[in-house]
């Protein structure tokens, strides 16, 4: 029951990412107006707003004018849900899964962000920054020392390949968003999960590019977001990232 209604929360804040996903790209109040149809403008009542059901009952269509709602609307609800019931796994009843899962909400807005206007928002990541590591002052887990040593890392180390990009090609390469996301990242955990991150992200960049390239011929100038793939690694190194180092090292050890 309390996974349940830990999921139930979850979603419910789903509902409000999905608000922020569709207004901060274009610079309109997250707070008002209320939700309502883009189509028709007719405000949304609450019974037609409730997680991920609401979707189901109304077959994915408006009530008022019956345009076709976007199924990642459900899809997100039910994707913040799922990342309480991770946290909650994870952490337990604690200060650090609303961390986590604060952390865990800004990577789902960054991520479609990113992927509809390839762009990582200024408002989310860096508040973020500052929220990562004042947690690591108050909670120790990471140290604010590691924590602070995560933002600089994390932020130098692309700041250091995008300047290295464009020198060699004087072509930009990586925006600074990206920079700004990967030194969030590190304030949440740490400089160690910094580099584990890169790597998880950049493997995924690679197949996902080589993939499109094959599949959809498309050329190596096209531009792919790379939000996504560091929200990826960010994830996987919070929830393995002790034991992907520990499988490493057990792989170079003499």
């Amino acid at each position: 029951m309390l996974f349940l209604a830990v999921f139930v929360i979850g979603a419910i804040v789903g509902s409000f990412l999905n608000v922020c996903i569709h207004r901060i790209p274009s610079g309109q109040s997250i707070v008002f107006p209320a939700s309502h149809c883009p189509r028709c403008d007719q405000p949304i009542a609450p019974y037609d707003n409730i997680p991920v059901f609401s979707y189901i009952l109304l077959r994915g269509r408006c009530r008022s004018c019956k345009v076709r709602i976007s199924p990642r609307y459900p899809f997100v609800e039910a994707l913040s849900g799922c990342a309480a019931v991770a946290c909650l796994a994870f952490d337990g009843l604690s200060p650090h899964f609303l961390i986590h899962f604060a952390f865990l909400a800004a990577l789902i807005v960054i991520t479609f962000i990113d992927l509809d206007h390839q762009i990582i928002p200024d408002p989310i990541s860096l508040p973020g920054i500052v929220v990562g590591f004042l947690a690591a002052l108050f909670l120790d887990q990471p140290t604010w020392q590691s924590s602070l040593l995560g933002i600089l890392f994390g932020g130098g180390v692309l700041w250091a390949v995008a300047e290295g990009y464009y020198w060699l090609t004087g072509r930009e390469g990586m925006g600074g968003g990206d920079i700004k996301l990967l030194a969030m990242i590190g304030a949440f955990l740490g400089w160690p999960a910094v580099p584990l991150t890169l790597l998880i992200s950049s493997l995924g960049g690679t197949l996902v590019g080589f993939g499109l390239l094959l599949l959809q011929g498309r050329d190596t100038r096209t531009p792919i977001p790379f939000g996504p793939f560091l929200a990826l690694g960010a994830v996987c190194a919070l929830f393995f990232g002790n034991e992907l180092i520990a499988w490493y090292l057990g792989l170079t050890a003499p």
